[in-house]
């Protein structure tokens, strides 16, 4: 499958045939590169709560926005906690956690819009950003799942919210960002336990046993959470997962390799206005 992030600056990716087919369609994932924060956050760091200089975080954000073409007083954010709660966002909630953390919207971790204007963010170090497309309903969102929010079916929940607003799961295309792979993901039997509930009768697992490490596993987050997407009923052809890793790629943070003491990359979506889609 090809891979579905291309980079279009030293600073972020794009999601390539989205963009290229959906007219006005911004989305995408940024790098560490580029950014004017220093030390352990250096350089593009794009998360306010991790004892960053708060005016640095707030510069690379407006130089993000100034590269997308959407200002970060367009942006709409959220303070993560490793939930599944969802909001539905509208241009009246622009700004909201855009260049400072208190006005973020709190206990967040997944919007979703049909709004042109506004650009949904959330913030990223190894946890897998999830992007969400509706081309016919002219709907877009994205979701954090680290583990937590994985096996609380964040990605599931994303599904149903649209289900009861009339999007059919054939009718959503979601991609999975990248985040840390199953190989620098090591994780106990208590995560595992928690992920089985929505593995039955699921070949080949997205784990396996590390050797001489009883009760470790090796857990790969994007292909556990493509199989909920699936069990929400997106079809498989509609769902394409990335090469990349954050662990493994020096452009990125990583919480886990960098012992966390790290920055945030972003996550992004949204389209610009004055475009017909």
């Amino acid at each position: 499958m090809t891979e579905p992030f291309v980079s279009a600056h030293d600073s972020f990716y794009i999601i390539k045939d989205w963009h290229e087919a959906v007219p006005g369609l911004v989305a995408g994932f940024s790098t560490k590169a580029g950014g004017v924060s220093t030390g352990d956050f250096a350089s593009l760091n794009t998360g306010f709560h991790v004892n960053d200089r708060p005016e640095d975080v707030r510069a690379n954000r407006v130089k993000v926005g100034r590269l997308l073409g959407l200002s970060a007083e367009s942006w709409i954010g959220a303070c993560q906690t490793h939930g599944n709660r969802i909001a539905c966002v509208t241009g009246a909630d622009s700004g909201k956690g855009a260049l400072d953390y208190e006005s973020s919207f709190s206990d967040t971790d997944g919007f979703y819009t049909e709004e042109k204007g506004i650009l949904l963010t959330l913030v990223f170090a190894d946890c897998v950003p999830l992007y969400f497309l509706s081309r016919k309903h002219k709907r877009v969102g994205t979701a954090h799942a680290g583990w937590k929010g994985t096996v609380l079916g964040i990605g599931a929940s994303m599904v149903e919210q649209w289900k009861r607003d009339g999007i059919k799961p054939g009718e959503i295309e979601a991609v999975i960002g990248p985040s840390i792979c199953q190989s620098c993901y090591k994780v106990d039997s208590r995560v595992i336990d928690k992920a089985r509930q929505w593995l039955d009768d699921c070949y080949p697992l997205p784990f396996s046993p590390v050797a001489g490490e009883a009760g470790q596993f090796y857990l790969s987050l994007q292909e556990l959470n493509k199989l909920i997407l699936m069990k929400a009923g997106v079809p498989p052809e509609n769902i394409r997962s990335t090469m990349q890793c954050t662990s493994c790629g020096a452009e990125f943070f990583s919480h886990r390799r960098d012992k966390g003491k790290t920055g945030r990359m972003l996550g992004f979506i949204g389209w610009k206005e004055g475009v017909s889609t």
